[in-house]
């Protein structure tokens, strides 16, 4: 299983004076340092309603990544948050996903600390 953690990123646009309103009265509910990655996605931002982020937790089965839409996380997440946008009544306008493969970097991170043990141990050995 790969997880990965994709940042759906927009401006707001065209707001109606309902979603406005709405919108400034959860703001802190809605604030950045309350957000996690999750699968349902955490919609973060603030008062000025200038834009918003979507926080998305995104698995996908090993051996599945066979390049396909429907396998690739920035697809995955982009299409949660529309469907998230659309069912709040959220104007947006063009959206982007950053993507970060958190197997890789715990394959780089233990790969890192292999890297250290093996350099300690080599120093030992040569004092």
């Amino acid at each position: 299983m790969r997880v990965y953690r994709v940042v759906v990123r927009g401006p707001f646009q065209n707001l109606t004076d309902q979603t406005k309103s709405w919108l400034l009265a959860s703001a802190d509910e809605h604030d950045i340092f309350l957000s996690s990655f999750t699968p349902e996605g955490t919609f973060t931002y603030d008062k000025r309603l200038a834009a918003f982020n979507l926080r998305y937790e995104v698995r996908v089965a090993d051996g599945s990544a066979d390049g396909s839409a429907e396998d690739d996380p920035s697809t995955i997440a982009l299409a949660e948050a529309i469907m998230f946008l659309r069912t709040m009544g959220i104007g947006h306008g063009a959206l982007r996903a950053a993507v970060m493969d958190m197997n890789a970097m715990t394959e780089r991170t233990e790969r890192t600390a292999r890297t250290e043990l093996s350099k300690q141990s080599k120093r030992t050995k040569v004092r």
